[in-house]
């Protein structure tokens, strides 16, 4: 009896926290529907769709199992997770796919919740991309984006229009897609409300949101060279731009795959940060956070291991 009541408080906890993410997701999806339109809602409810029904089947015959999975609303904070990284209106092919990779696979595939060692929803979003490029080119572009252009194909986020701009400066770069940057600005700023709000609650700390900003910043000052065409992009480029500042609060500070330790995660948030403006600026992908989350959490285990070993030495000299 005393085990299922700390099983019923803890995931009581779990449903409140996953429950205030959620509420606190809003604001950046909101404002991603509002400029790209209710495919944004499509990719939302698909996504849930296939996440729960991925975690009834792994489940199998246990109900009760699958109820507390599916009521604790990490589910549902998955399917959000990934919808927020996806072009509106997704095919529904490349939605199964990352709702059954990131629950299936990430997450049931380790134990369960609190098992996991990658961030499920990233894990989904990868496979999903490595698997079908092509629909990730789908970003509907806003009314009047390029300067003195009738006819624009749609599909470039910022991230690569800059990447392959040709001989583009900064200055000529920003006033050309002015509006586009504008509305990333929005969106971005919409998230960090919600991370800030997590923050104000003690739902995440600090420490990570602070490493990612220290390793991106300290990176893109060492690769703006004033704005010339060769320009690798400036500080405040990299950090509004792509799914930076809502992967910083909502995915890297995920608890179970982050370190355990403060010092450890300012270390985690810094490689997030380092790797994410090394993949943009020479990797083949243009925005690199999903994937620079996944390379941080393989280290997460040997920085708890390091953290360890070093306590360990300081008692044995005490």
């Amino acid at each position: 009896m005393a085990v299922d009541g700390l099983q019923e408080a803890a995931q009581r906890s779990t449903t409140r926290i996953m429950g205030i993410v959620l509420v606190s997701l809003l604001p950046g999806t909101l404002a991603m529907t509002y400029l790209w339109g209710v495919g944004v809602l499509w990719n939302v409810l698909w996504l849930l769709a296939f996440c729960f029904l991925t975690e009834v089947i792994c489940c199998g015959r246990d109900w009760l199992k699958a109820t507390r999975q599916i009521s604790d609303l990490s589910t549902c904070v998955t399917a959000v997770l990934i919808a927020i990284c996806l072009p509106p209106d997704m095919p529904v092919y490349v939605l199964a796919t990352a709702g059954v990779v990131a629950i299936g696979l990430a997450k049931h595939a380790y134990g369960g919740l609190g098992r996991n060692i990658f961030n499920p929803a990233m894990v989904g979003f990868a496979v999903a991309f490595v698997s079908f490029p092509a629909a990730f080119t789908s970003w509907p572009l806003l009314d009047g984006l390029v300067e003195g252009s009738v006819d624009v194909l749609s599909g470039a986020t910022q991230l690569s229009e800059f990447r392959y701009r040709d001989g583009v400066t900064v200055l000529e770069f920003d006033a050309r897609y002015a509006s586009l940057l504008e509305a990333q600005t929005l969106v971005a700023s919409c998230f960090a409300i919600g991370g800030f709000v997590l923050l104000a609650l003690s739902i995440i700390s600090w420490h990570i949101p602070l490493g990612c900003v220290l390793g991106l910043v300290l990176a893109s000052l060492f690769g703006y060279d004033q704005g010339s065409s060769l320009s690798a992009g400036s500080t405040t480029f990299h950090l509004l731009s792509g799914g930076f500042i809502a992967a910083m609060f909502f995915v890297a500070t995920d608890p179970v795959t982050h370190p355990r330790q403060r010092s450890m995660q300012v270390l985690f948030g810094m490689m997030i940060g380092l790797l994410t403006y090394f993949i943009r600026a020479y990797g083949i992908y243009p925005d690199g956070i999903a994937f620079a989350i996944l390379l941080a959490n393989c280290v997460t285990p040997l920085l708890d291991r390091a953290r360890t070993s070093v306590t360990d030495r300081g008692q044995r000299h005490a």
